[in-house]
């Protein structure tokens, strides 16, 4: 019986979830489960958009694009499981699964980070150096970019899982968390996770420090060369354009630096999970939609298609009528 005991914590976790408050369980389930729907049309509808429309075809919108891409692709990564939660009995998930489900979110968050990052550097050229931008920001040095973005979430998630999920777990099943975090399963490991701490503590924090210092130092030189316009049109164009990102880069990296780059990440594991929330639900529904709203040929785009698409359905309407008639 103990060996099948001992089998049972290490091959699955139960995870606890936002289900701690019975009474706010359908409220809170309604609400995730509109984000959700709102994040998985919004995102692939921005992706569509960008396809479509030939106007749209640069590197900004391919970075736009393949940002959109990672966010459909880390929100079913954690949503689903979450929103079962809230009315499964049993809320356990098997090691492989845990594995997978960590393993991708990790490639997404560090993609995402590289992509802002990306994405600075493309309004740096484009603010700062707008006559050799055709030059620099070539196809094949985009094709470039996304691919090292890419390699660096793989690199990233590969050596995280390899010390994590080489530890033995005994101590408990139960997993504070709505998904499988790497920090809540350090916490019931039956060895010393010090070494893992320190180990996650230089990878993230050295991408997040390495990322952040290209974001800051690109909007620095941005920001000179915006005051140095004496176009208040251009100044205007500028600060609209930088201003969408500006916020995103600091929506995203804010909860990022305060969960894996804390000193002994002792914080409470309810605070561990707003803050996880709103980096894998809340901004991936906010992305799309500050971009879009902000860009102007974003909106002229899909203006421009839901003309297209209303002017088909009228005449198919129209000749289904003469038919009929």
């Amino acid at each position: 019986m103990e060996k099948e005991n001992a089998t049972l914590l290490t091959e699955f976790f139960a995870l606890t979830g936002l289900t701690y408050q019975p009474e706010w369980q359908i409220l809170l389930f309604l609400l995730f489960l509109m984000l959700y729907l709102i994040t998985i049309v919004g995102n692939p509808g921005l992706i569509a958009l960008i396809c479509n429309d030939p106007h749209l075809h640069i590197p900004m919108y391919l970075f736009l694009g393949s940002l959109a891409f990672v966010d459909t692709w880390l929100s079913p990564t954690v949503a689903p499981k979450m929103l079962v939660n809230f009315f499964a009995k049993s809320k356990m998930i098997s090691l492989f699964d845990c594995k997978i489900q960590f393993f991708s979110l990790a490639i997404c968050v560090t993609m995402e980070c590289f992509l802002l990052t990306t994405m600075v550097y493309d309004r740096y050229v484009a603010i700062c150096k707008p006559l050799h931008y055709p030059v620099i920001m070539t196809t094949r040095l985009c094709i470039w970019l996304l691919i090292l973005s890419f390699l660096g979430g793989l690199f990233h998630a590969i050596f995280p899982n390899a010390f994590l999920f080489r530890l033995p777990f005994c101590n408990s099943i139960i997993v504070h968390h709505f998904y499988c975090d790497i920090i809540p399963l350090f916490k019931i490991s039956c060895t010393d996770p010090s070494i893992n701490f320190l180990m996650i503590f230089i990878f993230s924090g050295s991408i997040q420090l390495f990322t952040i210092f290209i974001v800051l130092v690109s909007y620095t030189l941005v920001l000179f060369t915006i005051l140095k316009k004496k176009s208040v049109e251009g100044i205007r164009k500028a600060f609209s354009t930088c201003g969408a990102h500006l916020l995103c880069v600091s929506l995203y990296y804010g909860p990022l630096l305060f969960m894996y780059i804390r000193p002994g990440s002792t914080q409470a594991d309810d605070q561990d999970m707003m803050d996880s929330l709103f980096y894998t639900v809340i901004i991936p529904l906010l992305n799309p939609i500050i971009y879009s709203l902000r860009n102007k040929k974003v909106i002229d785009s899909l203006t421009k298609m839901l003309k297209r698409n209303a002017n088909r359905c009228s005449f198919f309407i129209k000749t289904a009528h003469n038919c009929t008639g």
